[in-house]
């Protein structure tokens, strides 16, 4: 293992407890990159860090991953920033455009159309700038911080983290901390005692970072939205996740054949 912990984490407003607690109580050795979420997954795939801030559907790729830590990005609720936008209700979409950053909610989407929708559009892989291309009967999945723009332009909008809720009756989880490899567990110890400054500093980062959000919106989504424990409950809730997407994979697999 290099001599620094290289870890790549999301850029986005929902990890700023994680960021301020790893800038506030720093752990020793450590060097931390920024990254959209597919590009977290990418780099530990390909080796480029030790630990990644990476998305759930992304374990069943690795090598012998170690879930490393307690929290995650996780949701009991609506998350808000995760959605399926539409001009048109769910039976009458035809095509739906898939956000190029994601690759969780690119699978939790598929899920969702099977099991609970009960809809059979055309998936299509999207490219940065897709979201002017919603309209008529292609809708698309926009995740991250772009979603706040977009709430409340669109007819129809259905937030993927209530709609597993509302299948499956447990929380969902979006993204883990994840690594290959050995950490010793004072490493282990120490990082996930800054993480948990981080989310227990809410109002700390409130009163002291700045944001491009109205601060009631910042303050409901860190505090309320998003939900950081991986708890037994969110356990629960990834097993069934994983078990869901492999299905899905099973048969993509099967219909390249």
């Amino acid at each position: 293992m290099h001599q620094q912990i290289r870890i790549s984490a999301v850029s986005y407003l929902n990890t700023r407890p994680f960021l301020y607690g790893l800038r506030k109580k720093p752990v020793a050795g450590i060097d931390l990159a920024l990254d959209m979420p597919s590009e977290c997954a990418r780099k530990l795939l390909a080796g480029e860090v030790e630990i990644g801030l990476i998305p759930a559907a992304v374990l069943p790729l690795l090598e012998n991953p170690v879930i490393l830590s307690d929290y995650c990005i996780g949701a009991t609720g609506p998350v808000l920033s995760v959605k399926l936008y539409s001009a048109v209700p769910l039976e009458k979409i035809k095509r739906v455009l898939l956000d190029y950053q994601s690759r969780t909610s690119v699978m939790l989407v598929r899920i969702l159309a099977a099991e609970s929708w009960k809809i059979q559009p055309e998936w299509l892989p999207a490219a940065a700038g897709f979201e002017q291309d919603i309209a008529g009967d292609t809708a698309g999945v926009v995740i991250g911080d772009r979603t706040f723009a977009l709430n409340g332009k669109f007819p129809y909008e259905y937030d993927l983290a209530e709609s597993w809720l509302q299948l499956t009756g447990l929380p969902f989880v979006f993204a883990v901390w994840a690594g290959t490899g050995n950490f010793s567990e004072k490493f282990i110890r120490d990082f996930n005692a800054s993480l948990a400054f981080g989310v227990s500093s809410i109002d700390a980062i409130l009163a002291e970072e700045s944001f491009d959000l109205p601060a009631g919106l910042v303050a409901s989504y860190l505090g309320k939205n998003i939900s950081y424990s991986l708890d037994e409950q969110k356990k629960a809730g990834l097993a069934l996740f994983l078990q869901k997407l492999s299905r899905i994979t099973a048969s993509d697999e099967g219909a390249k054949k």
